[in-house]
């Protein structure tokens, strides 16, 4: 039996769409992120580890800002997922999914995120209309919570 090629939701973007620094596939000096519906559909998971050059203000721990733009490209990219998984759609090499940029992003910082760790960001949907979803996420490694975001993000259309 074959096994099904998993899919990252951003390599569904558009050409367009494909040059964000955090996750844009086209982007060479991009951090290339990665985020995948679960089995059930019901959150979006990714897992990044961050070169060391982005160490923040204290000694071997992620800049906050780098923080912040793992929860926007994550959250982005599940607030489409969970668009195109409302439709009934699966993520095949085909899909050109729908595009949603952020509106509005808030942060807590919990716990400051350790260097050289994988980060797990999980993300899931409180709220979706007909161009506007809310994701709720939370950021860990080695177990703990470090930070916690919520996204308000809104589909666009392809001539932006």
């Amino acid at each position: 039996m074959e096994e099904k090629k998993r899919i990252a939701i951003q390599e569904c973007y558009g050409d367009r769409f494909q040059h964000c620094w955090g996750c844009g596939l086209q982007n060479q000096e991009g951090l290339h992120l990665h985020s995948y519906p679960s089995q059930d559909g019901e959150a979006c998971l990714c897992r990044v580890k961050v070169p060391k050059q982005y160490t923040g203000g204290v000694p071997d721990k992620l800049f906050g800002g780098m923080i912040a733009t793992i929860f926007d490209c994550h959250g982005t990219a599940s607030a489409a997922w969970f668009n195109h998984h409302k439709k009934g759609l699966e993520l095949t090499e085909d899909t050109v999914i729908g595009r949603y940029i952020t509106a509005r992003l808030e942060v807590d910082y919990l716990k400051p995120v350790p260097m050289d760790q994988e980060i797990q960001v999980r993300a899931k949907l409180k709220d979706l209309g007909d161009r506007k979803a809310i994701i709720q996420m939370e950021m860990e490694v080695e177990g703990q919570v470090r930070a916690r975001a919520r996204m308000v993000a809104v589909g666009v259309k392809d001539n932006m």
